[in-house]
């Protein structure tokens, strides 16, 4: 029982990582609504597979280097910034291109793949919460609540450390990254105007957290 509630328990964080407003999910979103399913599910394994990358680098603590070298972190600020920027002009682009008419390939796998691995964020997560995650021990999760936790403790028990819960961490994300673009293709059929204003969308998110990268990385310096 512990084991199941663990992969749960997965599931749930690989959701919380990949379901919040965000660059990546800009591009997802994009790419579902102007090109398809297949493209919007291909720019969330960029991101996965980013994920999958970062994860290899805290097993071997390489993901310390950000944290412990503050121009390293200031140097990915930079990069994502200028990164979502040009991005956000070829979501501009898309934006002009009408349902019906042919999108080109819009190579959403490298977009979000790239976007991630010079996301300091996403480094972040991997230095907290998933250093967290992979440490062995267990987490009570419903313990903490106050005046309910005591009765509850026990209820909810999460082994870190496990690989189930890496499976259920990851398998939280295939669910958002196939779900999150067959929804906004589903809406996409039934609306025609929905692809050229979400376009519109990703670009304005990508503007703004480039943007706000950039910002950061000369407040830096």
């Amino acid at each position: 029982m512990e084991l199941f509630v663990t992969l749960l328990g997965g599931v749930v964080f690989g959701l919380a990582l990949a379901a919040p407003p965000g660059p990546m999910n800009a591009v997802i979103a994009e790419e579902s609504v102007l090109r398809g399913w297949h493209a919007g599910f291909r720019a969330g394994l960029g991101a996965m597979i980013a994920d999958l990358a970062f994860l290899g680098l805290a097993i071997v603590g390489l993901v310390t280097v950000v944290r412990d070298n503050p121009d390293v972190e200031t140097a990915m600020l930079a990069v994502g910034g200028l990164l979502m920027l040009y991005f956000a002009v070829g979501a501009v682009d898309d934006a002009q291109t009408f349902v019906g008419d042919d999108p080109g390939d819009g190579n959403g796998f490298w977009k979000a793949f790239l976007l991630a691995l010079t996301n300091p964020y996403q480094v972040v997560f991997w230095l907290t919460v998933g250093v967290g995650l992979l440490e062995p021990g267990r987490l009570d999760v419903l313990a903490p609540l106050p005046v309910v936790g005591p009765s509850l403790a026990e209820r909810v028990v999460v082994q870190t450390g496990h690989p189930v819960l890496l499976v259920g961490l990851f398998a939280g994300i295939v669910l958002w990254i196939t779900s999150f673009p067959a929804a906004l293709v589903g809406t996409r059929e039934r609306v025609e105007r929905l692809a050229p204003a979400v376009a519109w969308l990703s670009a304005l998110v990508l503007a703004g957290f480039g943007g706000l990268f950039l910002v950061e990385a000369v407040g830096r310096l």
